[in-house]
């Protein structure tokens, strides 16, 4: 059993020969026939908002729970909502509610609305949970809002009102960022919003009274559904709890125009949100750059040579700013996919921007800290993987990031080659020297205490593990390029 889908008691997720299946439960059978027989599979697939999978027989695959097994279409990466943009976020949160309002139409709906059931695929967001969906239950709530908004709404309304970063909070809050949380770092101005105050502050208020009645896990990890459904009521906000054998009595009936209305309304929130003008430290480090058009145009061309030589099917492009050469890569070869990392998620939105003007399929922008990457979370540390134990790629693409770490960072470069083996076989490297202007700016707050930070002893220490299959200098820089073979 893959270690992200224990929680699901309609199925489970493993690897057979190197491939993700996913098992069917007995239990969930008539739920996943149904899905399958009224035609919302068929829709959802048909406007490519769902993975499609095939039903496949595998003769070591037999338990007594097993109802069927299914191949998914395999996606290249699996990312984390931590790891996105702002709009990467907000496309996924309009994704998820535009599946619930389709499945409405088929009497059925998403039981959870979890970040972590949306991947990218070919450039834009898709949903890959099957066992999502239950049949819809009349007069009943959502019952995946409150996930909904701890997933979806409060990591994008405090992008939007507070800090781009925010959505890291999600990695200490693996099933989303609280309500309340939310409501207390929302400025003023962000609360006044009817909308937000709906479903942020008086959602925040009420679970604060169910937990002043001893009902906190069932308003906050049952999804917040009896909020919704006692706001849009006009009930008061007492009458929410669920286990209440008076609960029929108290809560008037939630119909499906309701839901329908409900959706609509956090569909309006979500596009509602926006960034604010963002000033990134990287915006302009290609315009204010040291080398000139020329050298900035040959740098390109030894990347393009490089990767012609090279086919990769997979690079990652680490401290990629808004993907200029992860571009160069993927117009070098037609079969390369390229995940392009940078720190700064301004950045990442912008190359994620450019991805969608232009129609990209084989670019998937991603935020990491490579001083501090992403960490494996959950239960035992095992339901959500690390950076590196998510993938590895043929090419690892570092250019103009030596200096960030080695001198911003204090990292020997033993220590960042022997990371960068452990990420892909080829390495294709950017040597910055100490006399470049970049590094002069870097050493302009600090002593200089980088008596190793030499182009010899770079080649040094990257030798014990990687060949150095070829270098070449960028005319009219000072700066080096090196394309590395792993030992």
């Amino acid at each position: 059993m893959n270690n992200t889908s224990f929680r699901d008691n309609s199925g489970f997720v493993f690897k057979h020969n190197g491939e993700i299946y996913r098992q069917i439960n007995t239990v969930y059978k008539d739920e996943y026939d149904k899905f399958i027989s009224c035609g919302l599979y068929e829709e959802l697939i048909k406007k490519e908002m769902l993975i499609p999978h095939k039903e496949v027989s595998l003769p070591d695959i037999n338990n007594e729970k097993l109802y069927k097994c299914i191949k998914p279409e395999q996606i290249d990466y699996i990312s984390y909502p931590y790891e996105w943009c702002f709009s990467e976020l907000k496309e996924a949160a309009l994704l998820t509610l535009n599946i619930q309002k389709t499945a409405l139409k088929y009497n059925m709906s998403l039981k959870d609305a979890s970040a972590f059931n949306i991947q990218f695929k070919e450039g834009k967001p898709i949903f890959i949970d099957t066992l999502s969906f239950e049949t819809y239950k009349e007069n009943q709530p959502w019952i995946a809002y409150g996930q909904f908004c701890r997933h979806f709404l409060a990591p994008l309304a405090l992008m939007s009102y507070k800090d781009i970063s925010l959505n890291k909070l999600l990695i200490t809050n693996i099933d989303g960022i609280p309500i309340e949380l939310c409501c207390k770092l929302l400025p003023l101005k962000a609360k006044l919003r009817p909308i937000i105050f709906f479903h942020i502050v008086l959602h925040a208020i009420s679970i604060k009274k169910s937990e002043i009645k001893g009902h906190k896990t069932n308003m906050n990890k049952g999804g917040g559904r009896f909020f919704a459904q006692n706001r849009l009521k006009n009930t008061c906000l007492e009458n929410i709890d669920n286990e209440s054998p008076c609960q029929e009595k108290l809560n008037p009936k939630f119909s499906k125009l309701a839901m329908t209305g409900l959706i609509d309304s956090l569909e309006d929130c979500i596009k509602d949100l926006k960034l604010p003008e963002l000033k990134t430290e990287w915006g302009n480090y290609y315009t204010n750059t040291n080398y000139s058009k020329e050298a900035f145009t040959q740098k390109g061309d030894i990347i393009t040579e490089f990767i012609k030589k090279l086919r990769p099917e997979t690079v990652c492009d680490l401290g990629a700013n808004r993907g200029d050469f992860s571009r160069t890569v993927i117009n070098a070869c037609p079969q390369t996919r390229c995940l392009s990392f940078d720190i700064d998620p301004a950045a990442v939105e912008e190359n994620y921007k450019l991805v969608k003007q232009n129609r990209e399929t084989r670019i998937l922008p991603l935020t990491l800290d490579l001083t501090n990457p992403t960490p494996a979370i959950g239960f035992a540390n095992k339901e959500r993987c690390s950076f590196t134990e998510r993938f590895t790629c043929d090419t690892v693409l570092a250019l103009a990031l030596i200096h960030h770490l080695a001198i911003s960072n204090n990292l020997p470069f033993n220590n960042i080659a022997k990371y960068f083996s452990t990420i892909g076989k080829y390495l294709i490297i950017e040597f910055v020297p100490k006399d470049d202007s970049k590094v002069q700016i870097l050493l302009s707050t600090r002593e200089d205490i980088f008596q190793n930070y030499t182009e010899e002893c770079f080649e040094n220490e990257f030798s014990n593990y990687y060949t150095i299959i070829e270098k070449r200098a960028i005319t009219g820089s000072k700066r080096t390029i090196y394309l590395m073979e792993r030992r």
